[in-house]
């Protein structure tokens, strides 16, 4: 499910099903320099991120993604992102980033990080397969999580 109003309606009815939230982490680099990277891996992150929502509809919601720049203090601003997720009713909450910064900050719920993959110039076959691919590296993460393990 997304954050959509349409999407909402169905969360209200039936969220004793829905029980994980997904919010991706994208960085946005300000240096010319590294803008297109930057571009390349929001491009790859929300393919995954989209992926992954089509294949647990019903299971999770996907967050719209969380944007910021180099400057911002992920410290500070994850404290106050994860303490106002929490008020939501998910009991699993993922981030999903490909920015490794992430990893050593403490959030409610698990940071799942990536490593970005220039997407842009393939075809969407072979997209596709390297969107499959690293799906089933973060699905065990996933259903560990909701084993209860």
């Amino acid at each position: 499910m997304n954050w959509t109003s349409k999407d909402m309606d169905t969360f209200l009815q039936q969220q004793q099903y829905i029980d994980t939230l997904i919010v991706p982490l994208l960085k946005i680099e300000t240096n010319a320099a590294a803008m297109k990277n930057s571009a390349s891996a929001s491009e790859f992150l929300m393919q995954l991120v989209t992926f992954m929502e089509a294949q647990f509809k019903g299971r999770l919601m996907l967050l719209p993604p969380f944007t910021y720049t180099p400057s911002i203090d992920l410290v500070q601003i994850g404290e106050t992102f994860s303490k106002d997720l929490q008020e939501l009713p998910f009991k699993h909450i993922f981030y999903v980033t490909t920015d490794p910064a992430w990893t050593r900050i403490e959030l409610a719920g698990e940071v799942l990080w990536v490593p970005s993959v220039p997407i842009e110039s393939m075809d969407d076959a072979l997209k596709m397969k390297v969107i499959e691919d690293q799906f089933r590296q973060l699905l065990p993460k996933l259903t560990e999580k909701w084993s209860g393990q």
